[in-house]
């Protein structure tokens, strides 16, 4: 089994500022579509007023989001990924069973700057748009992800990966990943991770401890294979009971 740290929402670059904590609750702000594909707005999102206030006014309810992972009613997601970031999960082998932990920069309500997992996706299904038939793609179209409206990247490798899915509804200390007192690339994670080790993080000064990572500035996909391990098995199961608890 591989655990996949999934980078997405908004950032810097993409969208310019940290996505909000709102009444307790982190609420991952999607990218700007910058291809002209996407079906929906911020503001049909319900998004408009936090997409303004996080992008500075750059950015309003009648601007395009690319809403992706897409996280539907009935506790299912859909995640697409293409170009560069795409050919790395291949190369990784990441497939069936498989669980993307999503995780992106927060700030608000006293939390500051950092780094926090917001959402889950095992992975059921998935689909290669650019060999998928017709109806797979119109399946895809009527839900309104992105990807199914147009080839994101010029190798055409737009992939969708489908399942079980859902979103935190609280901002626990349990899904942060950034340490106290640190800057937000600065994480605290179980000993194992350094043990199994971590796609784009293999160089001994990305671990100042064992249980102290500095995660890469860019990149998008961090891939961790935990076959054979108990302990990061356990850890997993906690993270997850943790985004499904609605108490």
């Amino acid at each position: 089994m591989k655990i996949i740290f999934s980078r997405k929402g908004f950032d810097s670059a993409a969208g310019g500022g940290p996505s909000p904590i709102v009444d307790g609750r982190p609420v991952s702000l999607p990218i700007p579509d910058t291809k002209g594909l996407a079906p929906t707005t911020y503001g049909g999102r319900g998004l408009g007023e936090l997409v303004t206030a996080a992008s500075r006014g750059r950015l309003s309810h009648a601007d395009l989001c690319h809403d992706d992972p897409m996280f539907l009613h009935g506790g299912r997601c859909i995640f697409g990924q293409c170009g560069g970031a795409q050919t790395h999960l291949d190369r990784q082998g990441v497939g069936i069973g498989d669980i993307f932990l999503f995780f992106g920069w927060f700030a608000g309500e006293g939390h500051g700057d950092h780094h926090r997992i917001f959402g889950y996706l095992k992975v059921e299904e998935i689909v290669r748009l650019d060999s998928a038939n017709d109806a797979a793609r119109q399946r895809f179209a009527a839900l309104g992800h992105p990807h199914a409206f147009g080839f994101h990247h010029a190798n055409r490798s737009d992939t969708l990966y489908v399942g079980e899915g859902r979103t935190a509804t609280r901002a626990s200390d349990a899904l942060r990943l950034t340490r106290e007192g640190h800057t937000r690339t600065h994480w605290r994670v179980p000993e194992w991770l350094g043990e199994v080790g971590l796609s784009y993080h293999r160089e001994a000064n990305r671990w100042p401890a064992p249980d102290h990572l500095v995660s890469v500035a860019q990149g998008q996909e961090f891939v961790a294979d935990i076959s054979g391990r108990d302990d990061a098995r356990a850890w997993l199961d906690g993270i997850l009971a943790e985004i499904s608890d609605r108490s």
